[in-house]
């Protein structure tokens, strides 16, 4: 029961590590612009940027009010990350994407901070910003706006982005200017004074304009201030937010996951008596919010993994963060974690420590091999991922434990366990050899038996109480069809039938 119970977490551990791609990808995809806008340096696409959060803050301030016009800069460049990093996560990315006029060779662009551009790296016209982060308050900041030195962005409809805890003040003190000119304008108008009747209604359709070009920024004034003086802790609040969020959004389909398994089991568990409904109900609670919680750790941490691997100087790990490798990365050291806290408790031995570290460390390489094959094969990041992961985790774990049996023996003379330790490296070298000749079998495999998988899956994904059960045993005898096997019962009413006459079950 042990050794099945250890194979079902490991397979529902690379169903958790092969679904999870798709979330850490494109999360990680968004650090990596935040990561970007701290050190200055693009290591994907070979930019440099202008300014970096970084480089501000090296920058020597000579007062208070030179920090608050440095902060300015650090908003540009958190704003610019900002808006990428949502795009990316919004699948927008491919649209194009915001760039700092100084970044682009526009050095003291006389109208724009942050343009938009296209794929080609053509400005989008109309898509120019200009950020005023300035006044002590929403009021004061309104007043400033609406100075003449100010008039050339609005005469160029540049967007005015201020502090997201400005941007509802400052549309009130609009209001409140537009109420006020309105009541002048009706006196002036009621006095036929109409010089100064157009004055005022001059004064009102800029109080709109600005209305109208305002936007907020998505960021505080304190939270540009804090980037301008803690650059590096205000990149890794960026980052643990967008990571929170990518375990939040993984965490659902981990429950799932760990549910849609857990419901079989206590379902055939009820089926045999081995459960009553309430403790079956229980332990599908507690199985799908482990799930969950797992489903988060993997994706948090895989997102923050793979948004610094995209930005690595290496080159062959900035190809390994296209892979699924960063999941499986923070799979193993969940897992890997879990081993040595046991060892440490005195629950296993150093040897059968260093034996399942080997085995989740082999086994999780694989996993990510096969997930990337199964997503090919099947089409779906969710269905070819679980499928790949399934298949190379066994392969993984069934290779090492070939190769490690023999470990296990305590009399061992010293020459023959170096002896086997030296096989034990070279057969895990030839795991990564394999995988060339393993894929076009697996492929051709995967591709035959596919069809009748899904269909198989959807007949058990009927299961509803007991009334599902007839569909749930079809789809299992497709499988088993398909396997050259017969099966044993063609629905409920044989398998009740079988259950109480005298005959064995022979496996």
């Amino acid at each position: 029961m042990d050794g099945d119970k250890k194979k079902g977490n490991a397979c529902e551990q690379a169903l958790q590590t092969g679904a999870a791609e798709e979330v850490v990808k494109r999360y990680g995809s968004a650090i990596k612009e935040h990561i970007v806008a701290y050190g200055g340096v693009d290591n994907e696409t070979g930019k440099t940027l202008n300014r970096s959060l970084k480089s501000i803050n090296e920058n020597k301030a000579s007062s208070d009010a030179n920090i608050k016009q440095q902060a300015g800069y650090s908003a540009e460049v958190k704003v610019t990350a900002n808006r990428n990093a949502e795009g990316t996560i919004a699948k927008k990315a491919n649209n194009g994407r915001f760039v700092r006029t100084d970044d682009i060779g526009r050095h003291n662009d006389q109208l724009f901070d942050i343009v938009f551009i296209d794929k080609k790296g053509n400005v989008i016209e109309g898509t120019g910003e200009q950020l005023k982060f300035v006044g002590r308050t929403p009021k004061e900041c309104f007043a400033k706006l609406n100075l003449s030195r100010f008039q050339k962005y609005i005469d160029a409809d540049a967007k005015l982005v201020v502090p997201s805890d400005y941007y509802e003040g400052i549309l009130n003190a609009a209001d409140e200017r537009i109420s006020k000119c309105e009541k002048q304008l009706k006196w002036a108008e009621s006095n036929g004074d109409s010089l100064k009747a157009e004055k005022i209604k001059e004064k009102i359709e800029k109080c709109k304009k600005i209305k109208k070009l305002l936007k907020s920024s998505g960021i505080t004034k304190k939270e540009a201030e804090f980037a301008r003086l803690h650059p590096k802790l205000s990149t890794l609040k960026s980052v643990a937010s967008v990571a929170h969020r990518a375990g939040k959004e993984q965490a659902i389909l981990g429950a799932s996951i760990a549910g849609g398994i857990s419901l079989v089991k206590n379902l055939i568990a009820v089926i045999k008596g081995e459960k009553t409904p309430e403790e079956a109900a229980m332990s599908l609670a507690k199985d799908a919010g482990g799930g969950a919680i797992g489903a988060y750790v993997i994706a948090f941490s895989g997102a923050v993994i793979k948004g610094s691997m995209q930005n690595a100087t290496g080159k062959s790990v900035r190809v390994l963060s296209k892979t699924n490798l960063p999941a499986v990365i923070a799979t193993s050291t969940i897992e890997m974690g879990k081993t040595i806290k046991k060892y440490i408790c005195g629950q296993i031995t150093g040897v059968e420590c260093i034996e399942e570290l080997g085995e989740k460390g082999i086994s999780n390489l694989s996993s990510a091999m096969f997930t990337t094959l199964g997503i090919m094969v099947v089409g779906s990041p969710v269905i070819g991922g679980m499928l790949g992961s399934m298949a190379g985790y066994a392969l993984g774990s069934a290779l090492y434990k070939s190769v490690t049996g023999p470990l296990k023996e305590a009399k061992l003379a010293y020459e023959e366990r170096l002896r086997i330790e030296d096989e034990c490296r070279e057969e895990i070298k030839k795991i990564v050899h394999y995988r060339e000749e393993f894929n076009a079998q697996v492929a051709y495999y995967i591709q035959d038996c596919t069809e009748t998988f899904e269909y198989a899956f959807r007949q058990m994904d009927k299961v509803s109480g007991l009334d599902g059960v007839d569909d749930f045993i079809l789809g299992v005898n497709q499988i088993t069809l398909k396997m050259g096997e017969k099966p044993f019962y063609r629905d409920y009413d044989e398998f009740e039938k079988f259950m109480q006459s005298n005959n064995s079950l022979t496996i």
